[in-house]
C-alpha cells in the first residue's frame, strides 16, 4: 500500500507521497513514488503513483519515451496544457495495460493503480488531476480542494474538517504532514520516509522538494504535538450529561 496526497490550493499546489512497497512482511522496500518534469520558465508536473509498483514504473517509462495522443507522440515535456497531460497520463496507463493486463490477469493480479498529477503549464492555471487504472480521472476543484491515493481514510477527516481552497502554503504544509502522520500510526503499509513537492502559482519552477525522514526535526515535532493536542482536547470534552 502506499498514501499519497495533493492540494489543490489558491497559492499552488503540494504533494505528499510516502515511499514504502511491499510483497509480504519480511519483503519490505523504499521507492520513491513522485517524479517531477521541471522546464523553469515553461512548466512544472509532478506524478505521484500508487498501486502495483511495476505498473506504476511502467507508466513513467513510457510518458519518459513518448505517448500517442490525438495523432502525435508527446511526452509531459511537450504538452500544450494540463488538461493534455492528464490525457496523456491516462493514455500511457491505457498503454501498460493493453500489453501487460492480460498477462497479469492469467497470473490472477489485477492491474492496480492511480496517479496524481498536479502543476503548471505557462499559459494556463495550476491543475491537479487523479487518474484512475481505466485511464479517466477526475480534477480538484474550488469546492473539493484535496485528492488521495492509496490507503487514504486516516489521513482524510483533517483534511475535511479544516483544509479550503484559500488555505495558505504554509498551512497545507502542516495539513498533509498530520494527515500522512496519522496514516502512519494506523497502517503499516505506509512508512517513511515521505516525499513532499511545493509548486507556488506562477513560479514555473518547483518551490520545495523535500524527503522527509524519522530523523527530520520538524516531522518530529508535528507528530508528537499533534498527539498532544488531540490528548488535550478530548480531556477538555465534557462527560454527557445523560450518562450516570
Amino acid at each position: 500500500m502506499t498514501y499519497c496526497v495533493g492540494l489543490y490550493l489558491r497559492q499552488g499546489i503540494v504533494l505528499l507521497a510516502d515511499t514504502r512497497t511491499n510483497a509480504g512482511v519480511d519483503n519490505i522496500s523504499i521507492f520513491s513514488k513522485m517524479q517531477v518534469e521541471e522546464v523553469p520558465g515553461d512548466r512544472v508536473l509532478a506524478l505521484a503513483t500508487a498501486g502495483n509498483l511495476a505498473i506504476t514504473q511502467a507508466v513513467w517509462n513510457r510518458l519518459q519515451e513518448g505517448v500517442w495522443l490525438n495523432g502525435e507522440r508527446h511526452t509531459l515535456r511537450s504538452v500544450p496544457n494540463m488538461f493534455h497531460a492528464a490525457q496523456l497520463v491516462g493514455q500511457a496507463v491505457r498503454d501498460v495495460y493493453r500489453d501487460d493486463g492480460p498477462t497479469l490477469s492469467a497470473q490472477g493480479i489485477g492491474f492496480d493503480c492511480s496517479l496524481l498529477l498536479g502543476g503548471q503549464i505557462a499559459g494556463g492555471p495550476p491543475r491537479l488531476f487523479l487518474v484512475y487504472a481505466a485511464g479517466n480521472f477526475i480534477e480538484a476543484t474550488v469546492d473539493t480542494p484535496f485528492l488521495q491515493i492509496g490507503e487514504h481514510k486516516y489521513g482524510k477527516p483533517i483534511l475535511d474538517r479544516v483544509l479550503s481552497y484559500d488555505t495558505p502554503i504554509p498551512d497545507g504544509v502542516k495539513l498533509v504532514l498530520v494527515s500522512m502522520d496519522s496514516t502512519l500510526r494506523s497502517n503499516l503499509t505506509v512508512g517513511m520516509p515521505i516525499d513532499l513537492l511545493v509548486y507556488r502559482t506562477d513560479a514555473l519552477a518547483v518551490g520545495l522538494r523535500r524527503r522527509i525522514t524519522e530523523e527530520d526535526r520538524y516531522f518530529r515535532y508535528v507528530q508528537e504535538n499533534w498527539s498532544a493536542a488531540l490528548r488535550e482536547a478530548y480531556l477538555r470534552l465534557p462527560t454527557p450529561d445523560w450518562l450516570a
